[in-house]
């Protein structure tokens, strides 16, 4: 079986985004879904990357299936079904940001079994990133995400985990406990530091960060906004700032964060704070334009920015 540097695993979501077109509200279609979209960002950046999920057996299932080609990203054990369709999801836009509609409820990656978790391709990759999405969408797909996680630490496979919380999935006493329980079989962990408060009841960066590590992981990547990101390893916390950029659309922005840093970290035989300051970079870039995938950079375009 090929090797591959990172293997993404979550659900992929049809994305809808709100433009003005000539005064008038339309939508753009696009590609969403945290984990499918950091995969393209790793691929981007150079990585060999595959990613595991179930699609529909419609024309937005067929998409996601031409979408992972178009971007190099081994799809072959994607699974198809007839039985359930690709989730969709809409993006607003208001003086508070980007407001999010979802349109998921048993959608076709939420049906995934710990039975379907292809063990080979999990043993075949360098880092398997999930997250807190990919365990949210159903009580199945949790405990395949669990699965895929056991596979991974038998064959020496590096496990990559954002919390990503949403609580429109599930109450937050069961996130919190699945996901604290998922970062302790994890070796990185990249939170978000608003939902990184709401998981660990703690404010300050430094204490999430301790957090986390406590809980077993090697590497903290913590994004702070246009604060940056607060990176800590065992006896080291570091604050790399944040690129600078006027956003048009930030949808996408962690994700893209997400997939240049696990890029990056293999490239440079696991230097984090190298890691994250070009994933800052990376992220940045990424909300010049509309959408989740769309703006995402390739490895020139993140280099010629960092100068």
């Amino acid at each position: 079986m090929k090797r591959f540097d990172v293997l993404g695993m979550g659900e992929p979501l049809m994305e809808f985004n709100e433009v003005e077109r000539g005064g008038d509200r339309v939508y753009l279609p696009g590609h969403g879904g945290d984990t499918s979209n950091a995969t393209i960002a790793a691929a981007r950046q150079g990585a060999r990357c595959a990613y595991f999920t179930a699609v529909g057996e419609d024309a937005f299932g067929k998409d996601f299936l031409a979408l992972w080609d178009r971007e190099s990203v081994d799809r072959a054990a994607v699974i198809s079904r007839g039985d359930a369709s690709t989730g969709i999801y809409f993006i607003t836009h208001g003086p508070d940001g980007h407001a999010f509609s979802y349109y998921r409820a048993g959608s076709a990656a939420s049906r995934v079994r710990p039975s379907d978790v292809p063990d080979d391709l999990v043993a075949s990759a360098r880092v398997l990133h999930v997250s807190g999405i990919s365990q949210a969408i159903s009580d199945t797909a949790c405990d395949a995400v669990f699965k895929a996680i056991a596979v991974a630490r038998q064959a020496g496979t590096s496990v990559s985990y954002d919390t990503n919380l949403r609580l429109r999935l599930w109450p937050l006493d069961r996130a919190r406990a699945v996901i604290h329980a998922a970062v302790a079989l994890s070796d990185i962990c990249l939170p978000g530091l608003d939902d990184a408060r709401q998981l660990t009841g703690l404010e300050r960066g430094e204490d999430v960060c301790a957090f986390y590590l406590g809980l077993g992981c090697k590497v903290v990547a913590l994004t702070m906004g246009k604060e940056g990101t607060m990176v800590a390893v065992p006896g080291e916390t570091r604050m790399i700032p944040a690129k600078v950029v006027k956003a048009i659309d930030a949808t996408g922005a962690g994700d893209t964060f997400d997939g240049a840093f696990l890029a990056e970290w293999l490239a440079n035989g696991g230097d984090a704070f190298a890691a994250a300051a070009y994933a800052n970079a990376a992220a940045a870039l990424s909300t010049q334009g509309y959408g989740a995938v769309a703006p995402i950079p390739t490895r020139q375009q993140v280099a010629a920015f960092m100068g």
